[in-house]
């Protein structure tokens, strides 16, 4: 070791002589006590995808924040949670979701374009959609093959986050005006295979720009970034708002949600009616009660769901008909 060391000690003397200048002397000779730095080569910023990646040579990494939901507290109101008891609901939930999850991995009976975009609505308000949306998003996360991000999308009346006990925060209007990058608004959350998108800042033309072509764009790569991830958007009702109608024409499947003995048939008819394009249409009928056929009762919360299912149509239900 001492030989290699004197050899390259002589070797610096004759490059001093020579009169070669060595890198790295300049500056110890105007700082001799401070160390020198390695020189580091210029990388450019990470591409930040909406997950935690791996990153070589140590750049920094921005990742999607992280939550934690209160899981005792949700199951106390009615939400499936990980690792709880059996119960009615979930039970009732893998039978609604197992149709939803083989059109969005395109093993359904017939291919459907953005099959793992999945809107659920209803006709009007208080028909029970968002505790449906927050459901089967909870049901999926459970699933051995499959990721679900849960998108809040009724960007005028949002509830996802007040389900959930998150506060609001900024997400998909923010995205669409370009105000924020997807790592910043999506929520990680302590159930690993979930994530949720809140809705965002309130917008005055929020309509326009579930419009736009920021929109298309952010779905198209939502729907083909990660192909086992499935998205359910919580959207507005239909007879209420246009942002749904706008939504429904980017989705590969709806489920309407339908009050048992309160929603008229005609407004289910006239809903279905605003989403004929969509491929796939999902009727689940809410709040039933056990003389309803088809239909169950759990823990005293009152709901019920039926479910028909049909890749062109969708038959409006009744108060009687479990859809």
């Amino acid at each position: 070791m001492s030989s290699l060391i004197e050899q390259a000690a002589q070797r610096l003397a004759q490059l001093r002589q020579a009169g070669i200048e060595i890198p790295g002397e300049e500056a110890q000779a105007q700082a001799p006590n401070e160390p020198v730095a390695p020189a580091i080569e210029a990388v450019p910023p990470a591409v930040v995808a909406d997950e935690p990646s791996v990153v070589a040579r140590g750049e920094p990494v921005v990742t999607s924040r992280r939550v934690d939901l209160d899981l005792q507290t949700l199951q106390a109101a009615g939400i499936v949670t990980p690792n709880a008891a059996r119960t009615n609901i979930a039970d009732q939930f893998r039978v609604v979701k197992r149709p939803l999850i083989l059109n969005a991995m395109g093993k359904g009976a017939a291919p459907v374009a953005n099959g793992n975009l999945i809107m659920v609505t209803s006709a009007l308000s208080g028909e029970g959609k968002s505790f449906t949306s927050v459901n089967l998003a909870m049901s999926i996360a459970a699933e051995l093959d499959h990721t679900v991000m849960l998108v809040d999308a009724d960007v005028a009346r949002p509830s996802v986050l007040r389900m959930l006990g998150l506060p609001p925060g900024p997400g998909l209007l923010d995205l669409l005006e370009g105000r924020a990058e997807m790592a910043d608004v999506l929520l990680r959350t302590n159930i690993d295979k979930l994530t949720v998108l809140p809705s965002g800042t309130p917008h005055p033309r929020a309509t326009e720009l579930l419009a736009s072509d920021a929109m298309r764009q952010l779905l198209a790569d939502m729907a083909s970034r990660y192909p086992d991830r499935i998205i359910i958007f919580d959207s507005p009702p239909l007879l209420l708002t246009t942002e749904s109608r706008v939504l429904a024409s980017h989705m590969g499947q709806i489920v309407v949600v339908v009050h048992a003995g309160k929603t008229l048939q005609a407004d289910v008819q006239h809903a279905l009616s605003t989403i004929e394009s969509c491929p796939v249409k999902l009727m689940l009928l809410n709040k039933a009660t056990s003389q309803i056929h088809g239909s169950y009762g759990y823990g005293g919360y009152g709901y019920g769901y039926g479910y028909g299912y049909g890749p062109q149509d969708a038959r409006a239900a009744q108060p009687s008909d479990p859809a």
